[in-house]
Order: structure tokens, then C-alpha cells, then sequence
């Protein structure tokens, strides 16, 4: 396989959401309400990216992984096994609800999955903030106890952040995203999520959104306290490795060559800011593409930017 794969996007409508991904990105959404999610790339029974151009144009993730399993992903890439990252770009015209996704050692208990993702902040809005972890000796009995009264902002870790800044976010952390954020978030291939706190809110429906505190509580780290962002800067960094994957900051310049040589690995594309021709394609702000494990590629910096480049999937 010697192109690289785009997808279509997969809009989620969310209370939080907005406008910002056809205001940023010029793109048209699928309807005037609030847009909160853009789903990238995903494998999952419930939701699948289809190629939009090429030879493989209209083909699903899953039946190109099936078909082209050693082409895409390696020669020891299980043919039924899903694709282990999901990408998505948020729009958070309001915050989040405070939420934990659970750790792999209690996630199968729960009937879930475990989830660590990675947050690239693309935009934001003056003063806005992220929510990861606990303020400083934070106790469990404190913080079901701030549940109750109604205060648990007083035991949350809050930071303002800025274009540029990322946070890396393990299963197991509580957090929530603050409104005026654009983010592009690089995950594990899951979509358990319990929220303990909502402040108040009324869903889409107009009825308050389900909480799953019990559930919640049994998964949040007791002893992650107050973890910090990696700030932007203007060079090329890797600004996020774990188990799970690796993603390197690449800044580019105009005329920037990079190469990406057949037979290593399958590696993700994420355009921030700035455009790329790789492929015969350009990539602009905000577009995503999968680089085959078969294919190598030549890629050129047609405009300043920033690049995200994830790989060593597992």
C-alpha cells in the first residue's frame, strides 16, 4: 500500500460543543447544533472512518485492516485486532464534565475500557484552563465528601493553558477540559467514560446527564496529585510517551523535507497548523492521515506549522 489514508470526519453533537471545527477549519457540519467531537480516526463497532479519496476511497478502516492487514500495520498485526488509536478534534465551546476513565486493572470489572489520551491544546481562549488530578493531599473521603456538598472544584488540579500546550492523560487521572479550548485529542481505542460531576448541567434533552460516581470513584488515582503540562515551545519535541503510544511535536518550516522510510512502522499524521504535500496529497490545519507500514513517503512543508507525528502503537 503506497498512499496515505484520509478519512471522512464522524461529527458527535454534545452540549459542550460549538462551531469552532467549521470556523477554524472551514469545514461544513452535518447540522446547526452543537458540535463537540470529530472523530478522525476510529475502528469500533460503532463507528468507523471511511477513506474519502484514493483508490481505497469508501472502504472502512476494519475492511482494510482485514484485507491489507501486513500492508498497513506490519507483518505481526493480527488481522482482527482493531486499530489501536482513535483521533479526535474537540470543540469546547463549554466545559466538560469532570470525568475518569479506568485504569486497565479494574476496567474489566466496570465493563469497560481503559483509556489514556493525550491533549494538544490547537486553540484557546484567554484564561482557559484544564482540569487533570487532584489538588495536593486530596483524600478520597474529602472528595466524596465535596460530591455531596456540591464543591468539588475546591479538590480538582486546575491550570490555564495556551496554544501549544499538551497534557498527557492516564486512565485512572480525574479531569475535565474548560471551555474555549480547541483540542486535538490522540487516545487509546476506547470510549468508557464515567462522570462523577457535571456542575449542574442539563444535557442536550434538557434533563441532567447520567453520572456513574460509584464507578468513577473505584477507578480515580487517590495519589496523582497536580501533574504538569508541556508547554509549547518552538522546537521539535516528543511531548507524550506511554505504553500506549508516542507522539513527537515537529515544527516546520517552508520547504522542510522529512522522510519517512517503508517497513519501520504505521505512524499518524496530525496537521495542527501549516501544510504538508506528502503523497501527492496536501495535508492543512486540521486534517489527520495514516502513513501505511508498507508505504514510504516524501513529505514537504509547503507553509509554516505544527506537526504531530504518533506512532509505536501498541
Amino acid at each position: 500500500m503506497r498512499e496515505i489514508l484520509r478519512f471522512q470526519p464522524l461529527y458527535q453533537e454534545r452540549v459542550w460543543g460549538g462551531n469552532a471545527l467549521a470556523a477554524v477549519f472551514d469545514r461544513t457540519l452535518p447540522s446547526a447544533n452543537p458540535i463537540g467531537e470529530s472523530w478522525e480516526v476510529v475502528d469500533r463497532a460503532e463507528a468507523q472512518s471511511v477513506v474519502k479519496e484514493g483508490a481505497h476511497a469508501g472502504a472502512s478502516l476494519r475492511d482494510l485492516l482485514r484485507k491489507h492487514t501486513a500492508a498497513i500495520m506490519g507483518p505481526e498485526w493480527p488481522a482482527e485486532r482493531p486499530f489501536p488509536i482513535l483521533v479526535k478534534w474537540l470543540d469546547c465551546r463549554e466545559r466538560l464534565s469532570l470525568q475518569v476513565h479506568p485504569p486497565a486493572a479494574v476496567a474489566e470489572s466496570l465493563g469497560g475500557e481503559p483509556k489514556t489520551e493525550n491533549w494538544y491544546i490547537a486553540d484557546t481562549a484567554p484564561g482557559a484552563q484544564l482540569i487533570v488530578g487532584l489538588k495536593t493531599g486530596v483524600t478520597r473521603a474529602a472528595f466524596e465528601k465535596a460530591i455531596i456538598e456540591q464543591n468539588v472544584e475546591d479538590c480538582v488540579h486546575k491550570f490555564r493553558v495556551a496554544e501549544g500546550d499538551s497534557i498527557l492523560v492516564h486512565s485512572g487521572q480525574v479531569h475535565a477540559i474548560d471551555a474555549g479550548n480547541l483540542i486535538l485529542e490522540i487516545q487509546q481505542n476506547s470510549d468508557t467514560t464515567y462522570r462523577v460531576y457535571d456542575w449542574g448541567r442539563a444535557g442536550l434533552d434538557g434533563k441532567p446527564r447520567k453520572l456513574h460516581v460509584s464507578e468513577a470513584l473505584k477507578c480515580i488515582q487517590w495519589d496523582d496529585f497536580e501533574p504538569t503540562p508541556v508547554r509549547a515551545a518552538p522546537t521539535s519535541a516528543v511531548i507524550a510517551d506511554c505504553e500506549e503510544f508516542l507522539i513527537r511535536r515537529v515544527v516546520l518550516q517552508p520547504g522542510d523535507k522529512i522522510e519517512f522510510a517503508a517497513k519501520q512502522q504505521p505512524r499518524l499524521l496530525s496537521m495542527v497548523s501549516g501544510s504538508l504535500k506528502i503523497g501527492g496529497v496536501v495535508l492543512g490545519r486540521g486534517d489527520n492521515a495514516l502513513l501505511p507500514y508498507a508505504g514510504g513517503f516524501k513529505a514537504v512543508a509547503e507553509h509554516p506549522g505544527i506537526m504531530l507525528i504518533t506512532e509505536n502503537f501498541a
